[in-house]
């Protein structure tokens, strides 16, 4: 094989390869010797059909299958003996071929730039720590609290008020008429929540047990038979039972009753969830400033066919017209995400950063952990899908470098309260969404 550099415009590369004739006739006996064994014709024993008489029943189809193998491995070898770091796909271009010549062909490849990495203790960074107050600590054990909330049955003489329960069967009509799916039995209802139909609770305020009580809503615009939605209904109630709340005492055994140890836990347990709540947001943000200083400090050319590529990724869920409207931006994103990648990559390269198998799986353990019950669908997910595991690779490979540029970084930590913090996602979020608008063409 002889390969040729026949022509180098910034980023694309040409390559000529030749094989010659009797590589090729090698590589054709090969294949013909091992058809020998495999074919099956009617006057021969099987294993002894002439390699003469296999050719000329499948001369066409073996041709194409041997020279198929042959650019795979040229081209692959020349790419690589040239040291070449490819992006995409290599275009091959057959100039000469056919049984008794040589393979005469071309390689237009786009390589990817050469990155000359900026010191990375030239980044800035804000590491967000969260601070809850006992308040806020407070206020979320009191929502799990009356979520928790119990009952108890109120006296016979006693009137239904907000936040009771109110148990009772109906029979609803609409023109006086009955309808499929109009009755219910045993419904239970905390007056004051609206979660039934809107306006429903308010009409139950007053009612006694045994009580039948009728009552006047229009059916919702979501209801799912469309013919009856926003249809005036009377509701023919018949009271059950009515139950008042019982304040849940929040102490060390009702601790306990959700998951922890004990109340000082559960107090820990909370505060670390309302911070993690908080900080996945402003986490993202340190990582976006990471990125933007990243993309900022280097100056790169990059590969027309990956940002192609990366602008169809990006458009992919716009309209036809607002992928018209967003072309310039969805391409100055595309390559925007071509640049960070490629920049990276060189910098899991020249740190040594990979992720193993066994990271994955650790991974995977830690996604069925937090979704008890479903361990077996998670385990079948990632087996039925590769691409999903690869992307899950991905995502492990980007935090390990994120991970190192904080590092490396001139790193400041800094304590916000959740008022702080909402403020700081808030403005972010508009910044981001700002970013994103089309750009308006100026009038000429």
């Amino acid at each position: 094989m002889k390969v040729k550099v026949t022509s180098k415009k910034g980023l694309k590369i040409s390559l000529s390869v030749l094989v010659d004739k009797k590589t090729i006739q090698i590589k054709l006996d090969e294949k013909l010797n091992e058809l020998k064994d495999k074919v099956h014709l009617k006057g021969f024993r099987p294993g002894k059909v002439p390699p003469k008489v296999i050719k000329n029943q499948f001369g066409k189809a073996i041709y194409g299958e041997v020279i198929d193998n042959i650019l795979k491995e040229t081209s692959t070898k020349a790419i690589e003996d040239n040291k070449l770091r490819v992006a995409g796909q290599p275009k091959i271009n057959l100039k000469t071929f056919g049984e008794g010549k040589n393979l005469d062909y071309t390689i237009e490849v786009e390589t990817l730039p050469e990155v000359k990495l900026k010191p990375l203790d030239n980044i800035k960074v804000t590491d967000y720590e969260i601070s809850v107050d006992e308040n806020t600590i407070k206020k979320r054990i009191d929502e799990i609290a009356k979520s928790q909330q119990n009952f108890l049955e109120k006296s016979g003489d006693e009137k239904a008020k907000k936040g009771d329960m109110v148990v009772f069967d109906y029979t609803a009509k609409i023109d006086g008429k009955s309808f499929e799916g109009g009755e219910g039995k045993n419904l239970q209802i905390v007056l004051g929540r609206d979660l039934f139909i809107k306006g429903f609770d308010n009409q139950l305020i007053g009612v006694k047990k045994n009580e039948n009580k009728i009552i006047k809503v229009k059916l919702p615009q979501n209801y799912p038979k469309k013919e009856l939605a926003n249809k005036m209904t009377e509701f023919y109630c018949k009271i059950g039972n009515l139950k008042k709340p019982v304040d849940t005492n929040v102490d060390d055994n009702f601790a306990k009753k959700i998951g922890a140890k004990d109340l000082k836990d559960l107090k820990d347990l909370i505060k670390k969830q309302i911070s993690n709540e908080y900080k996945r947001s402003l986490d993202s943000i340190t990582k976006k400033n990471i990125l933007d200083q990243i993309e900022k400090s280097h100056s790169l050319d990059l590969p027309t066919n990956l940002v192609d590529q990366e602008t169809n990724v990006v458009s992919q869920n716009l309209k036809n017209q607002d992928k018209d409207k967003n072309k310039e931006n969805n391409k100055k994103i595309a390559k925007s995400r071509i640049k960070i990648g490629i920049i990276l990559n060189q910098i899991a390269e020249k740190n040594n950063i990979k992720v193993n198998d066994e990271e994955i799986k650790i991974e995977i353990q830690k996604q069925i952990k937090n979704m008890p019950g479903q361990e077996k669908m998670v385990m079948e997910y990632y087996q039925k899908n590769p691409s999903a595991a690869a992307s899950l690779k991905g995502a492990l490979y980007e935090e390990k470098i994120i991970d190192l540029l904080k590092r490396k970084s001139k790193l400041t930590k800094k304590s916000v309260t959740l008022k702080e913090a909402e403020e700081i996602i808030k403005k972010f979020t508009e910044t981001n969404e700002e970013s994103k608008k089309p750009i308006k063409k100026s009038k000429k």
